[in-house]
């Protein structure tokens, strides 16, 4: 189909998605049989009764009394697109999945042929440790050109698509509803500046609440849409762990990033190490990892060597004092007090005075490992 043609199918794919009880593969193959969605909109009630059960019949007669460029109209009008299978726009990791959608509704762009992408998910009522993390990989990997794929949830799907947009890279959420509705309502912010740089998209039409039952589908769009999938932080019985079951159906890597044993928001992530996911102990080696599997023979080759490179020379820099230092400190920000308790028993800090202790810790944030939030010290980046 060419791209005029492609144009003037539009307004009869909007209708033909929207027939009640055809379903997307129902949709999929009238196209395929009738060679078009115009082609299926104009057939016969002899023709259509051919391939179709009575009451999908019926469905289908009674949709063709909507105004059908009418509502396409509207809908464009809103500053919505919709996508079939067959448009050039269709994201081309789509088309392998199962149970692919029949069109996508979008509020802004959709992910380009050929980009890298990472889907990373996670626990909604995540902690300071998954917060920061998310922030760690999302902004390191958008930093890189590497778009990010969520569904816009609370905690660490939402931290990781903002801390995408603060690094200049671009992200793209995945709705159990429509696109013109912000869910949850209070990530408007965040939903807004998807919008502008990246994209919002779902399979749902306008106006379409969001409802439990639209989450679990949803989830083989995100996984669908990314060459790996980034857990992080998830619960032994979570919706997270859905998206992973399908992002192995679909064939997607999986890489998660391991927590602590006493940690019931671990539990999942420990879990999934132990079935094989891979781990990810930090952005350089999860892009290392990938651009050898994945991405080979795509990624450049010297961003690829640099990448691990920059972290190892960037260490070597700091004094034995410096770096011991560094290996009392944790994702976790502790305050001057504790940490000093930790020194009393390394043999190559113990004898440093609090000025001294001060001095090292201000130059280490002055490099950028370390970082100062309100007189407590943590890391800044994975070691």
């Amino acid at each position: 189909m060419t791209e005029k043609e492609s144009i003037s199918q539009q307004p009869y794919a909007l209708w033909l998605h929207g027939v009640e009880r055809i379903g997307k593969t129902g949709a999929q193959k009238l196209v395929d049989y009738f060679g078009s969605p115009k082609e299926v909109y104009e057939a016969g009630e002899k023709e259509l009764a051919a391939v179709l059960t009575p009451g999908v019949l019926e469905s289908m007669l009674h949709a063709k009394k909507r105004d059908v460029h009418g509502e396409y109209e509207s809908l464009t009008k809103s500053g919505i697109s919709f996508i079939p299978f067959y448009h050039s726009l269709y994201p081309e990791k789509l088309y392998a999945i199962p149970d692919r959608p029949f069109g996508v509704f979008v509020k802004g762009s959709l992910p380009g042929k050929g980009e890298k992408s990472v889907a990373i998910i996670g626990a909604r009522d995540c902690s300071e440790y998954g917060r920061y993390v998310a922030e760690c990989f999302a902004g390191e990997l958008a930093g890189k050109g590497i778009r990010i794929i969520s569904g816009m949830a609370r905690g660490i799907d939402g931290i990781a698509g903002r801390k995408a947009l603060d690094a200049g890279g671009k992200t793209y959420a995945v709705l159990g509803c429509g696109v013109d509705i912000c869910y949850p309502s209070s990530h408007r912010n965040l939903y807004r500046d998807i919008c502008d740089r990246g994209g919002v998209l779902s399979e749902y039409p306008p106006k379409t609440e969001p409802h439990p039952g639209h989450f679990p589908p949803r989830n083989r769009i995100i996984s669908g849409l990314a060459d790996a999938v980034l857990v992080i932080e998830a619960r032994l019985k979570s919706g997270t762990l859905i998206t992973v079951d399908m992002a192995l159906e679909q064939g997607r890597e999986v890489y998660v990033v391991p927590g602590r044993i006493t940690d019931r928001l671990s539990d999942g992530c420990n879990r999934l190490l132990l079935q094989g996911a891979g781990a990810a102990i930090s952005p350089a080696q999860l892009v290392k990892e990938l651009s050898e599997t994945v991405w080979k023979g795509q990624w450049n080759n010297e961003a690829k060597a640099a990448v691990p490179e920059e972290e190892e020379k960037h260490l070597e820099k700091l004094q034995e004092t410096e770096k011991a230092l560094l290996q009392l400190l944790d994702f976790y920000p502790v305050s001057m007090a504790q940490l000093r308790l930790k020194m009393q028993s390394h043999k190559l800090l113990c004898g440093l005075s609090l000025q001294q202790t001060i001095e090292m810790l201000l130059m280490l944030c002055m490099e950028g490992v370390v970082k100062n939030e309100g007189g407590y010290y943590c890391l800044k980046n994975p070691l």
